[in-house]
């Protein structure tokens, strides 16, 4: 069986003035390492790209560890705790960040949830014109809360009013004028995401892989879109560490972000193991293109770990 810990930031504090950028220090990360070897061997992403029907269906539990979007304090902060532990992971990285020089949009409503509350953004978009004055339904709610379960109900309709009702053109007119106001796009490139050289690092090890190119939703794209987004950073990471990428972590994770063609069409450029957000352990049924992973807090050492001892507690038998 296959058990999946995902991971964004990882820095020593969060201090903001609104909460908006949620991780795990550097501690934490190292404490929850230790308790997840407890439960399972950790595994190189190597072998389960070699062998996946061997690891899944195999009765031990395997662990591997994951980071999605590529951003620069994975790699110094984070990596040196694997290292000094020996444990491998797997990076997955957006190319707009280094092929455009431009800051993944989810990152931009990131940085700008840490400075305005979710009501003054929400007012903002709304001052935009009536078409960016969205009510969500009942069932929406309750899906922008399931989704974003470790925010509180406002923030969790923002994110899923930006993410699913508004599409990539809507989202960058109303985020792109407001964080011009508040950041510098060159420095937040040079200080949030990995450069070139640790990217490289990270091919050498096998331990790259795709996020895509501009981290949208693929689900809610049109087919000639979805291919450009798996494509481009494929041939970018390609060409940069001369490594072919065939493993691909899709932004959001969610059902929608997931839906057809995007499997297809992963497995149509040659990525053969593709991770979503679908909470659970593999166990060998799974589309090796739709695998299953926790967030980080999900697991033992986590903020929601009871989930996990409730749903799983044959790995402590």
């Amino acid at each position: 069986m296959l058990t999946v810990s995902n991971y964004h930031y990882i820095r020593e504090n969060f201090d903001a003035p609104f909460l908006s950028i949620f991780g795990v220090t550097p501690k934490l990360f190292e404490k929850q390492l230790l308790l997840l070897k407890k439960t399972g061997t950790f595994i190189h992403p190597n072998d389960l790209i070699s062998n996946p029907d061997k690891i899944i269906k195999s009765k031990q539990n395997y662990i591997l560890i994951t980071f999605d979007d590529g951003l620069k304090e994975q790699f110094e902060l984070a990596k040196p705790i694997l290292d000094q532990l020996k444990i491998p992971a797997l990076f997955f990285v957006n190319s707009i960040n280094h092929i455009e020089k431009k800051v993944s949009l989810v990152h931009k409503i990131h940085l700008l949830r840490s400075q305005m509350s979710p009501s003054k953004l929400l007012s903002t978009f709304a001052a935009a014109g009536p078409k960016f004055i969205i009510a969500l339904s009942t069932l929406e709610k309750r899906k922008a809360i399931l989704h974003y379960n470790y925010d509180n109900e406002e923030s969790a309709y923002l994110k899923y009013i930006l993410n699913f009702k508004l599409n990539i053109a809507e989202q960058s007119k109303l985020i792109d004028s407001i964080f011009d106001h508040f950041f510098n796009e060159k420095k937040v490139i040079e200080t949030l995401y990995m450069a070139e050289n640790q990217l490289t690092i990270l091919a050498k090890e096998g331990m790259l892989g795709s996020h895509t190119h501009s981290h949208m939703a693929l689900g809610l794209l049109e087919p000639e879109l979805i291919e450009d987004e798996l494509s481009k950073t494929k041939h970018y990471l390609k060409q940069l560490t001369n490594t072919n990428i065939v493993s691909i972590s899709y932004p959001y994770g969610s059902i929608e972000a997931c839906a057809k063609p995007v499997s297809e069409l992963a497995q149509s450029l040659e990525y053969t193991i593709g991770f979503t957000m679908e909470r659970g352990i593999n166990t060998g049924d799974e589309n090796k293109l739709l695998l299953k992973r926790f967030d980080c807090n999900d697991l033992p050492g986590g903020k929601n770990e009871k989930f996990f001892k409730d749903e799983y507690s044959f790995i402590y038998k």
